[in-house]
């Protein structure tokens, strides 16, 4: 590499501010450690105890006990609570479908069906040229939409991650569903826990990788704030010069 293109100090600290914002607001999208571990806990005790005594009815209430007390328990910290109840609503669909046809079975198969449909419109719209991902987190980056047409770069990278979500996605549950229709409810809780964690790192690397050496994002919000200040400025003056012309 020749000096020319090496990085300037000032080029090489804003990649870096880049790359740690980025983290930063990937975590608080997804949830962080915390909130991936808490979407995992009501899954793993309804496997664990369905392999101890096979009672479908015992490990759903377990696992839907577990879900609402861990809501409670961020309520009452006043923690943000935005992932902890989709996931208690995930947890209380997948009882549902437990008791109602009381099979184990039952409660993998809502998160399974809307995984495997998350993939597909990860998928989707990628190829359609409007990366799912990029309505998720253009909020978090305070860009919202406006990666669409005026940051082409960022459109790019939105565009790859959400093609990686989505064949990370379908590659999941093409292992799983085979295993749903022809095999055990146990080997497949076990899978399921074992597959819960793995295939979102590896999806969120990707997207942390697409988005750091992208453009940076269009601050929408300070650029509509900027745009009242101005407005609140120019009648200011215009009253000013009105008052004078008096």
């Amino acid at each position: 590499m020749t000096s020319v293109d090496k990085p300037t100090p000032g080029q090489a600290a804003a990649s870096a501010d880049q790359k740690a914002v980025t983290q930063a607001a990937l975590f608080d999208a997804f949830g962080g450690i915390r909130g991936t571990l808490e979407t995992m806990l009501p899954g793993l005790l309804f496997v664990m105890i369905y392999t101890v005594n096979k009672d479908v009815k015992m490990s759903a209430i377990a696992a839907g006990a577990v879900a609402v007390l861990l809501v409670i328990v961020r309520l009452l910290r006043r923690d943000t609570v935005k992932h902890a109840f989709s996931g208690v609503f995930g947890v209380a669909v997948g009882v549902a479908f437990a008791l109602f046809t009381g099979t184990a079975k039952g409660f993998y198969l809502p998160g399974m069906i809307y995984g495997a449909g998350l993939g597909v419109a990860f998928t989707l719209s990628a190829l359609v040229g409007f990366p799912l991902l990029g309505v998720v987190l253009g909020p978090v980056f305070k860009e919202n939409l406006s990666w669409r047409t005026r940051n082409p770069g960022r459109k790019k990278a939105y565009t790859k991650a959400s093609l990686a979500w989505g064949i990370i996605f379908l590659a999941k549950y093409a292992i799983l569903f085979p295993l749903y229709w022809w095999g055990d409810a146990t080997q497949l809780g076990w899978l399921l826990v074992a597959l819960k964690l793995p295939p979102m790192v590896l999806a969120v690397y990707f997207t942390w990788v697409f988005l750091a050496k992208a453009p940076p994002p269009i601050d929408v919000f300070a650029e509509m704030e900027a745009e009242e200040e101005a407005e609140r400025a120019r009648k200011a003056a215009a009253a000013g010069a009105e008052r004078h012309e008096r």
